[in-house]
């Protein structure tokens, strides 16, 4: 038998809304400072695919900036069996026209989806689509490497598989969450193209970084607005890895690759005693000198300053939390499990051990008043004025088709559309009590507390290095791209603000790589 060739792929998108944040992101956005994260479950797919025998090719036409002819000239140059695609309600419509069009131009071609929105309806792709398969569940990793065993070697078919026979849509059986992370091979990052992913990105100060995921994907799990925690990994399907194997793949990224920093995109990351023989590992090994590490954290799961120094001195220095709401009554109704003055108190901790908290937050839920949202503002504004966060993210709430926040717009016909290629962040779907405009400029308002006095002459009185101009200048980037990204007229000023600002950093950049290669060289500690 030849060899079966398959393809990891997503086909550019092109939108003036800006570049589609696809890949390995709980919410969907179009950002206009371009953001590339590494997607860590299609890439450890791939990974698994080549070890079990399988030609694999990774092609992101979004992060490598390819148009469409681009992407597909390339796709049928491979010409593979297989090509598997990551999908999200925002985007569902345009995949479902691209799978249409691929089908046309390689209709042997044998197309896999996969992704939150196609394990909530698996069947409506079928319906709009020629696709040949859909994978439910978050461990489509694990499940597209059972399915092609299946396939060409025979191999028992596990759960959670949707396909034709017959004209007619079979599912396999219930989705499997059962496979033990700790059986996966570390990311092929040179197979995946690393270096995509390595450089864009807010949450490192420090580059080349990576991604990591120690957990699929939080263990608290329970978050009304969050389509991962009711889709691909439902309630009580959390695993990790353990801190050993976590911390052997941290090892083998910063021998092998040169990686400053990596940030852990696990919903939450473990915490406890797992966290601790985490920070004792990086701290015994001495790694805590050569790599910075990030993560997602909730308000209150790290219980005391000791934890949090432990975490300081492992290395720790990003950590970001989902705030949502400065509201009781919203945390309480979003199952979110904190309370209104966690938001002070475990940033405040994290600060001492001189960790950067960032912390993200959602506008526009029906039951909030405009003063209840601003109340939310001005308790982010308070705290970054005070130097507790380190920076903010502000996003419009969506409630995503398969969480329960969905089922409640449906069932109190909350929605303003059900249009789905609406469902982008870029404007309310849910009706609120007040106008769309100042839900926008409240949204800019909390950006706009980035540019205080205060704020400026704080970010300033740190910088030690030109690596810290470098950074300084790169955040201001981001904060004009957040500030475009919620300017309801796009305005053409605000553009050319963010082509300047961008190719003042560009050129800051290339003076930073230049001045900086000697020590990149020696393999000296960022520290």
């Amino acid at each position: 038998m030849n060899t079966i060739k398959i393809a990891i792929g997503y086909p550019p998108i092109a939108s003036s809304k800006g570049v589609p944040l696809l890949s390995q992101n709980r919410q969907f956005q179009y950002f206009n400072a371009p953001t590339y994260i590494y997607p860590m479950v299609p890439a450890y797919a791939a990974s698994l695919l080549k070890k079990n025998g399988y030609e694999t090719y990774w092609m992101d036409g979004i992060a490598e900036k390819q148009s469409f002819d681009q992407w597909m000239c390339k796709l049928k140059k491979i010409d593979p069996h297989y090509i598997m695609i990551e999908t999200k309600s925002p985007i569902i419509k345009l995949h479902w026209k691209i799978i249409n069009k691929i089908k046309k131009i390689l209709p042997e071609l044998q197309i896999i989806l996969v992704g939150d929105h196609v394990s909530y309806k698996p069947y409506e792709s079928f319906e709009n689509s020629n696709v040949d398969f859909v994978i439910t569940g978050g461990d489509y990793d694990f499940v597209v490497v059972n399915l092609l065993n299946h396939l060409h070697k025979k191999g028992k078919l596990e759960g959670g598989v949707y396909y034709k026979k017959n004209k007619k849509v079979i599912c396999s059986g219930p989705i499997s969450l059962k496979h033990d992370l700790n059986t996966l091979p570390f990311v092929d990052r040179d197979l995946t193209k690393w270096k995509l992913y390595a450089y864009a990105n807010g949450n490192y100060k420090y580059t080349p970084g990576t991604y990591m995921y120690s957990g699929r994907d939080c263990w608290w799990n329970k978050c009304t607005f969050c389509v991962w925690d009711h889709t691909i990994n439902p309630i009580g399907s959390y695993r990790s890895f353990t801190p050993k194997r976590l911390f052997e793949e941290v090892k083998h990224v910063v021998d092998l690759y040169g990686v400053k920093e990596i940030f852990d995109d696990a919903g939450t990351m473990f915490v406890g005693n797992k966290l601790k023989q985490f920070c004792k590992l990086l701290i015994e090994s001495g790694y805590n000198k050569k790599v910075r590490y990030g993560c997602n954290m909730r308000f209150n799961a790290i219980p005391n300053q000791e934890l949090y120094d432990l975490m300081g001195n492992a290395g720790f220095r990003f950590i970001l939390y989902g705030m949502e709401s400065g509201n009781q009554k919203t945390l309480d109704k979003l199952e979110k499990g904190t309370k209104e003055n966690d938001a002070i108190t475990g940033p405040t901790m994290a600060r001492k051990a001189g960790l950067d908290p960032h912390i993200t937050i959602m506008l526009g839920y029906p039951w909030e008043s405009y003063e209840d949202a601003k109340r939310t503002i001005d308790t982010a504004k308070y705290a970054l004025k005070k130097g507790i966060y380190e920076t903010i993210q502000t996003t419009i709430v969506i409630p995503y088709p398969g969480t329960p926040l969905y089922k409640e717009c449906k069932e109190k016909d909350w929605l303003i559309t059900d249009d789905y290629s609406r469902f982008d962040m870029r404007e309310p779907v849910m009706k609120i009590p007040f106008s769309k405009k100042k839900l926008l400029e409240l949204e800019q308002d909390l950006y706009a507390a980035f540019m205080t006095p205060q704020y400026i002459g704080r970010k300033i009185l740190r910088i030690r290095s030109l690596h810290d101009v470098y950074y300084f200048f790169y955040m201001g980037y981001k904060f004009l791209g957040h500030m475009l990204d919620f300017d309801p007229n796009q305005q053409s000023n605000s553009v050319m603000s963010l082509g300047f600002w961008k190719r003042s950093i560009t050129q800051l950049g290339k003076h930073f790589v230049s001045s900086s290669t000697k020590a990149d060289t020696e393999k000296k500690d960022i520290l």
